[in-house]
This record gives C-alpha cells, structure tokens and sequence, in this order.
C-alpha cells in the first residue's frame, strides 16, 4: 500500500532505519562488554521490543507497571522498571513475578521496608535496585549525603528483597550545551557510581550490577569502566532533538509525522493538520535550541530539512507553518514529513505506526501500550 492511500496524519516508521539504528546501538554498547536493557517507553511496541531483543539486549525496561503488564502479555519475560514504584500496586507486582522476571529500583526507606514486609509475606523475593540521583535531582538517593553508603547497605539486607545493583538516569544530559559537556556527565555518572559501589562492597555486599540510561550520553557512557548495563531508549527512533544533540543525524530519524497541507491562507503561511495532539507540543533540546516543534523535509525521500519552513505554533488540530524567505510551492493537498521534536511523546498520541519501506507501507502495527500511565 502507498503512504497516499491513507489519510493523514500518520506516523511512519522507517523500517531500514529501524532496523539500522537497533543494530548500531547493540553494537556498541556489546563492543564495550555491556548488556543492553533498552526503555520501551519510546516505541511501546512489541513488535520492536522483540527486534531489539533478537538483535542482542537482555530485556526491556518500563516506566510504568501498566506497560509492563502489555509486554509480559506479548511474551516479553525480562522487564525492569526504573521507576518508583509504590507498594500499593504489590498485587500487580506479585501478578507480574508469575510470568517474568521483574526488577523495580527503590530510593525511599520507608517504600523499601514496605515492599520487604509484602514479598515476605507472600513468600517472595523481588529484585531491586536503588536509584542513585547522578545530577538530574528528580529521583534518587544523593551519593553525597552522609547516610548514602548506609542507605544501600540496609536496602540490601531487607528480607523479601534481592538486591542487584545502582541505577541512575543523567537526564540532565538533555539540557548540555556541547559535546564535551555530554561527555562529562557521561563520566561524572559513572564516577558516582563506581564510588558508591565501592563503599557498598566495602560494607560486605556485592553490587553486581551499575545500570545508567540516556540517549543523549550513550555514546560516552559505552567509554566509562565499572558500568554493567545501559538503558537507552529515544536511540530506535530518534528525534530532532536527539539531532541537536549530536546523537544523530536527520538521516538517523526513523519517526516521522506525514502530514497534509489543509489550508495557505496567505503566500506566508500554511496549515498542516498535524497539531499538538499529533506533533505533541515539546520544544526542541539541543547545544542551541532549534526553533518550532519539527523540522519540515524537503521532499518525501530527503534527509535535509526545508530551511525556510517553521513550525511555529500548535493547536490541537493545526500546525501553523511560517514560510520564512520568498514563497512556497506547497499548496493544500500537498503532503509533507515533520519529523518531531520529541518521538517518545509521539508514541503515546496514536493508536497504529505504519513501518514503511520508501513509500510503501509494508505493516501496520498498534501501539500496544499506548496510555498505559498507571
């Protein structure tokens, strides 16, 4: 089927790049020794989750227990999620156990005796890892307090509990300004880590697993010693965010938004009917921040984005596109690729992806745990 025998807008997905992008982040992260745990949250596809499982990684991670509970119901038996999860869902955890292999992370004492007291109680062990807050200060223990060390020691002698290891996120990563800076959070994060383990292990328990995971510092995280795992999730699809990043290349975005023009009510503007609840309506992360919510390319098969075409303003149903130098030759009808400034939120928007070769859809696949916010 063609791309134009559908209505608009739709989200394609590259199979190619995909396919590309999959490998090449396997690759390096298996050239450095290190398993790879990718974030589903991105794709919340199994069809894909089981693409990058063929292709190497040792199970998925979740953000929330709702999405887990859609990929152990496709199959998928390695599942961590690393977030916090509070024991009032300890009926769905011990659901979950039955049918997979399942690891939360803990950053609270009280949540961690909480979870103790319900796994003994049931007879159950589940495994976690305690969050360690490398800098992004939204989850996580402070490495740096004074009870950090004790804090790891205790969560590890709970009964009911297996303790498996550190786990940050440098999500501050997000906001670097240069690669240098991406680098050395990369390294900052990895040095928090090795020196909590250390303390840890000092105090007669094994830390056998380090797990980080961002995108943006995957690239210099695979450099770092002492990590076990990375959990790197945007990677499969890209963004233009991950392009102002450095972590990719427009030729690198697998997700983009095919849009129609449905209105030029002056040579200056143009109406696309892809708004915010399509687009979604995240600005751009970069060393400089890009301008607009997604770059317009130039035609169907190019890489290169229309420099005098700005996504200026989103409704819910439009996108509102200044031409910026001379005019357009885009009328209504004519259609269009915006790749999204943010392919995770994306995602979460529609309820199919048509995974396409060129401009022949090749499969059309749900987004199975699309709205799984709980």
């Amino acid at each position: 089927m063609h791309v134009d025998d559908q209505p608009t807008p739709r989200v394609l997905i590259d199979r190619l790049r995909l396919e590309r992008n999959i490998a090449a982040m396997q690759a390096g992260v298996s050239a450095a020794g290190l398993r790879l745990r990718p974030h589903a949250k991105t794709h919340k596809s199994p069809f894909v989750a089981r693409l990058q499982i063929a292709a190497g990684a040792v199970g998925i991670c979740c953000a929330k227990l709702g999405e887990a509970e859609v990929f152990a119901d496709a199959g998928i038996d390695d599942i961590r999620l690393p977030y916090p999860v509070n024991p009032s869902n300890a009926g769905r955890v011990l659901a979950l156990l039955d049918r997979v292999r399942l690891s939360i992370i803990v950053d609270h004492l009280g949540v961690a005796g909480a979870w103790s007291e319900t796994m003994a109680r049931a007879g159950r062990t589940l495994d976690v890892l305690v969050k360690v807050d490398v800098g992004f200060h939204r989850c996580g223990i402070d490495p740096d307090a004074t009870g950090a060390t004790a804090f790891v020691l205790g969560v590890a002698r709970l009964p009911g509990l297996r303790f498996r290891g550190l786990l940050s996120h440098a999500g501050h990563g997000y906001h670097a300004h240069s690669e240098d800076e991406l680098r050395s959070i990369a390294s900052r994060e990895a040095a928090i880590l090795a020196d909590l383990r250390t303390k840890v292990e000092a105090g007669g328990v094994e830390v056998p697993e380090v797990s980080v995971g961002a995108t943006p510092t995957a690239r210099f995280s695979t450099a770092q010693s002492g990590l076990t795992e990375m959990r790197p999730g945007n990677y499969v699809y890209f963004d233009r965010t991950q392009v102002a990043l450095g972590a990719a290349t427009f030729a690198d975005c697998a997700l983009t938004v095919y849009a129609t023009v449905v209105s030029k009510p002056a040579a200056d503007r143009i109406i696309l009917d892809c708004g915010s609840k399509t687009l979604a309506a995240d600005v751009a992360r970069g060393f400089v921040q890009p301008p607009g919510h997604g770059a317009i390319l130039e035609a169907y098969g190019s890489v290169h984005v229309n420099g005098s075409l700005l996504v200026e303003r989103l409704s819910e149903e439009h996108a509102t596109v200044r031409v910026l130098a001379g005019h357009t030759p885009l009328e209504p009808g004519d259609r269009v690729r915006v790749i999204p400034n943010h392919s995770c939120v994306v995602s979460n928007l529609v309820d199919r992806i048509h995974l396409v070769d060129g401009t022949e859809v090749v499969q059309t696949l749900p987004v199975a745990a699309r709205g799984q916010i709980a």
